[in-house]
């Protein structure tokens, strides 16, 4: 069973009920943005009435949903083993979780693209996880991201599985 979504041309595969990513440089989608304020004031000049300056990062939104012939706990123990999503993921090389703390992994990325290998890795907290319905995480150094997938019951036998991915532009 192969799912695409339309328009941002993102190949998920379910075989024996894992699914793959098939390209990672098709995940930038110039569609949505969001905005994070990192701090504002709310006054502005009172000799210049100028408007308060308001720093913004930019971040670029991926969001993909598929429907997997799985049950939900398939799919979410699939995303909850970190060290074992390179297996599925290929593009994703490796991730290993810090002995000392287990909330932290550290992940490495590799992908083609212009002729070149291109690497990033970056070091990620995952939050508090909600079992069979939510994982989602923020980097705390290295390649900028965040994100989640929630999972939704379709069926005792299927779900679907939503990965939305945060990246700054």
């Amino acid at each position: 069973m192969t799912r695409t979504r339309p328009g941002n041309g993102i190949l998920f595969s379910s075989i024996a009920s894992i699914p793959t990513w098939r390209s990672y440089h098709s995940l930038r989608r110039q569609s949505r943005f969001f905005r994070i304020p990192y701090g504002s004031s709310k006054r502005s000049s009172v000799f210049t009435g100028s408007k308060p300056f308001s720093p913004v990062m930019e971040w670029q939104d991926c969001t993909v949903k598929m429907e997997l012939d799985v049950p939900i706990s398939v799919a979410y123990n699939c995303y909850s083993d970190r060290e074992a999503i390179p297996r599925w993921m290929p593009f994703i090389s490796s991730v290993k979780i810090l002995e000392d703390k287990p909330d932290i992994s550290q992940w490495s990325l590799k992908y083609e693209a212009f002729g070149r290998d291109i690497e990033f890795s970056w070091l990620a907290r995952n939050m508090q996880p909600t079992p069979n319905q939510k994982i989602h995480w923020r980097s705390l150094e290295g390649l900028p991201n965040r994100g989640a997938v929630r999972f939704y019951p379709k069926g005792p036998s299927s779900c679907i599985v939503e990965a939305i991915k945060l990246m700054p532009q």
